[in-house]
């Protein structure tokens, strides 16, 4: 009982830290499926698809659970809203596009600087100072990532995946984008009594409009065939499938871990734990039959050593 009682004060103490490494996870399993989806659907729609079915899924929960609308201050409320317009709207349907354009691989690399930058800005609008030891564990996960995705796979060629300006440019406004999310929902949720659950809710709804605004003006260019062909590819039950799967691991619990990350933990550390998702897609493609290099091992096991030290440090 005493042991128990131990682990239980634990994961107590590292309740931010822990639902960090829970998002991550999630996300890696999701990114494996988005990556076949994102062939099929624009990134545009994917986007709004997931956010749809997440925030269904958040409804059914609040009312089963029986939260009431909680009293938040309109300070909290708007910077929650900028939140996941900017995360959610914008970081994502640019994440999904600098997929499109390079590739998972090289779309994680430019994530990386979404930690170091989440970390900087609340640091300058949230005096949120983190110490040498947390900055020298943010920056040897974010090497042991880096690490990890930048190794060329076997099958691959130069020109397997180009690097583009365009693509560049949507991976670096999907880093940004995300950041800047975390650091206003983190100053909403350290100046508010809200729950995660209900952050979840407000910060995917604004994130939602965002895109149906997008949608709308994307709909006056779009050409007729691209629309056709999209709702096609949506008439799939196998698709739609996928979609609610993904949209019930990544977007519903995926989110909700990662606002209570931020809830819990310092917006720097938090970003740096969720930003672990290749880590774990290593597992997943041993289980699926495929080799993973001794680099690989590697740079999953300097990550690690900079996820221990942030969690020493606690």
């Amino acid at each position: 009982m005493i042991f128990l009682a131990n682990i239980l004060i634990e994961i107590t103490n590292f309740k931010g830290e822990l639902a960090a490494l829970g998002a991550a996870f999630l996300w890696a399993i999701a990114s494996v499926v988005y990556g076949r989806l994102g062939r099929q659907i624009p990134p545009l729609e994917l986007n709004f698809l997931k956010g749809i079915v997440a925030i269904a899924l958040l409804i059914l929960t609040l009312l089963y659970s029986g939260q009431l609308l909680p009293e938040i201050n309109p300070t909290a409320l708007t910077l929650l809203l900028l939140s996941g317009g900017l995360g959610i709207g914008v970081g994502d349907t640019a994440y999904f596009s600098a997929i499109n354009y390079l590739g998972p691989r090289r779309t994680l690399i430019l994530e990386t600087l979404a930690p170091p930058l989440a970390a900087l800005l609340a640091l300058i609008f949230l005096q949120e100072k983190l110490s040498s030891a947390s900055w020298c564990g943010i920056l040897l996960t974010i090497l042991g990532v880096a690490w990890v995705v930048t190794e060329r796979l076997p099958n691959s060629t130069p020109n397997t995946t180009h690097l583009t300006v365009r693509g560049i440019s949507w991976g670096m406004l999907a880093a940004v984008s995300q950041a800047n999310g975390a650091v206003l929902s983190r100053a909403a949720l350290a100046q508010s009594s809200i729950s995660p659950l209900w952050s979840t809710l407000v910060r995917l709804g604004a994130g939602v409009l965002v895109l149906v605004l997008w949608l709308l003006l994307k709909g006056k260019q779009q050409k007729t065939a691209e629309s056709v062909s999209t709702l096609k590819i949506l008439q799939s039950w196998r698709v739609l499938g996928a979609i609610a799967l993904t949209s019930f691991f990544s977007t519903y619990l995926g989110i909700w871990l990662q606002q209570t990350s931020l809830k819990f933990a310092p917006v720097g550390i938090a970003q740096t734990l969720t930003s672990t998702s290749p880590l774990f897609v290593l597992p997943l493609v041993i289980l699926m039959g495929e080799t993973v290099s001794s680099r690989a091992i590697l740079g999953v096991l300097i990550a690690l050593g900079g996820v221990g030290l942030l969690f020493s440090l606690q």
